[in-house]
Formats: C-alpha cells, sequence, structure tokens
C-alpha cells in the first residue's frame, strides 16, 4: 500500500505507526492530530528510527484532513480516552461529534479509503461511520477482537507455562466487558483447552479479559492500553496489504449474520486488499448464540443512544 492515514497522534497512533512503519507496511504514513506539535513530533520521532529498524517508509505530522488524499487505508484512534471509573459508553457522546468531523475529511480527500476504526465504542462508532458514509460494509470496520483474543491468548499462556506460538484463542461479540469467548475453538498445539485449565481458572481468564482494557487503566493511572491495541492494528493493516485472507475477529456491519442486522459486532472475518472479503459464519451453540446475543442486545442500546442524540 503506497499511503495510510492515522488520525489520533496519542499513544495508541503513535504506537500504531510505528509498528505499521517497522513492518514496511506501506511508503507513506500520515499521523493527523488537532495537536500539530504532537503529530509532527511522533512522526518525526518514528522517522528518526528507520536506519535502526531498516525501513523507508516516510512519516509526515499535520493537522490538515488534505492529508489524508490518496490514502489506501484510514485509520481512526483519535477520541476522548477513558478515564479510571469511566465505560467505554461514556465517551460516545463525547467522541461521536470528533468523528463526524474526521469522516467527513475521509469522504471528502479520500473517498476510495478503507476505514479501520479503534476509537471507543467501537463498535457503535463503526455502524455510525458506516451510516454516514454509506459506503459499502467491506471499507467500514473495527479492531476489537483482535486485541481481545490476543489478551485471553497471554492470559492462558501465563497460566500455562506453555509458549504463546501454540496457543490459540477467537473471541467475537462486542468489545471488551460484552465479548463472546468462542471457547471450543481454544486450543494449545491444536488440543482443546480443557486439557490443561480447570474450568473456574477458565472462567476467571475470561473474566480477566473482558476487563483487560481497565486493568492496565487502573495500574498505570495516567493511560489506558496502547502497545496492545497498536499491534493488533497492525496485524489487521498487514492482512490487508498483503492481502492474505487472513480469518481474524472483526467488528463488521452484519446483514443477517448470527442473526443480526443493522449492528456492527464482531465476528470472524477473511481481511485482504479489498477490506472485508468474506464473514465467516460460524454455527453457535445455544450458549454461545445467548451470549451474542446479549453482546448485540447490550450495543444496540449504545446504537439507539446514538439515534437519540
Amino acid at each position: 500500500m503506497n499511503k495510510i492515514t492515522i488520525v489520533g497522534a496519542g499513544r495508541v497512533g503513535e504506537s500504531t505507526a510505528q509498528f505499521i512503519a517497522a513492518k514496511n507496511l506501506c511508503s507513506e504514513i500520515v499521523l493527523l492530530d488537532i495537536n500539530e506539535g504532537a503529530a509532527k513530533g511522533a512522526a518525526l520521532d518514528i522517522q528518526e528510527v528507520s536506519p535502526l529498524f531498516q525501513y523507508d517508509t516516510r512519516l509526515i505530522g499535520g493537522t490538515d484532513h488534505a492529508l489524508m488524499a490518496d490514502s489506501g487505508l484510514i485509520i481512526i484512534t483519535a477520541g476522548l480516552p477513558r478515564k479510571p471509573g469511566m465505560s467505554r459508553t461514556d465517551v460516545l457522546a463525547s467522541n461521536i461529534p470528533i468523528m463526524d468531523g474526521i469522516i467527513d475529511g475521509a469522504m471528502k480527500y479520500a473517498p476510495d479509503a478503507i476505514l479501520l476504526f479503534v476509537t471507543n465504542p467501537v463498535d457503535v462508532i463503526t455502524y455510525h461511520a458506516f451510516i454516514k458514509t454509506g459506503w459499502p460494509r467491506n471499507r467500514v470496520f473495527g479492531q476489537a477482537g483482535v486485541l481481545d483474543s490476543s489478551r485471553m491468548a497471554s492470559f492462558i499462556a501465563m497460566e500455562t507455562g506453555y509458549s504463546i506460538m501454540d496457543i490459540y484463542a477467537m473471541v467475537l461479540g462486542g468489545h471488551g466487558d460484552t465479548m463472546v469467548p468462542m471457547l471450543r475453538y481454544y486450543t494449545i498445539a491444536g488440543i482443546p483447552i480443557e486439557r490443561f485449565i480447570a474450568k473456574d481458572r477458565i472462567d476467571s481468564i475470561i473474566e480477566r479479559t473482558r476487563n483487560g482494557g481497565a486493568e492496565i487503566l487502573a495500574l498505570r493511572k495516567n493511560s489506558s492500553a496502547y502497545d496492545a491495541p497498536a499491534a493488533s492494528v497492525a496485524e489487521m493493516v498487514d492482512a490487508i496489504v498483503h492481502n492474505r485472507n487472513r480469518i481474524l475477529p472483526t467488528v463488521c456491519l452484519l446483514d443477517g449474520e448470527y442473526g443480526h442486522s443493522d449492528i456492527a459486532l464482531g465476528v470472524p472475518a477473511v481481511l485482504g486488499k479489498n477490506g472485508i472479503e468474506d464473514i465467516i459464519q460460524l454455527k453457535m451453540s445455544d450458549a454461545e448464540q445467548a451470549m451474542f446475543d446479549n453482546s448485540a442486545s447490550l450495543v444496540r442500546e449504545d446504537v439507539d443512544l446514538l439515534k437519540s442524540m
């Protein structure tokens, strides 16, 4: 890919730019932020790492949405971050006006771009962007499940002592509190997870994963997570840029899949050069479907709140 724009030069945006540059995923990265110094400073800092990490990516920073022009992919990390005690829903009212300005800029300067949302509440914001742009759903989606799955796999590795390279976990549904762990797909070297961890410990890991972002926020106090979210975005970008057709949990607009429509939720999606190439339909057990339906109902409450604003 020739050009990627990252909107938001805070910690998530800056880390995302660093990961993408280090992987040589594009020729040019634009960092946009309302704080011009933050955008230009982050771009320059990452540029100065290039001789050490051996990448030729050119980075620029600024405030003008016109810098988005000709971007193949726009990643949105901007917005009000969570503070201790705040839920993702709490930031919805503040972040929607910010998103509207960014979406307007994308529609004007990069009408053929793919939009990848990271800003919370990501499920609702992805839905809002889809409605506002009128773009096809393969070009408007969000990151959440890759992060939740990575957190879950990390906690399983910490619990068992086995290599993270052999651990596979899949998380669907809403992000964080409303996630749906698909436990029957969890394996270590292809062996079901129940062979290694007792149910009560699995339940504890699930709960820790649900609150993964809040745990880091409580520890840092002045910052939410940024390295793991940024790495998760880079994983999705790699699949798109290299047309890998990877199956990754992605916040997608649903049109009948899993029994839901007119809502954005995390489901297994095939990511390739066109963005979402396909949505994988899994057969769910009654318990899994109930969890997914509950997740959808909670996200829909936020969507209804959004429509009433």
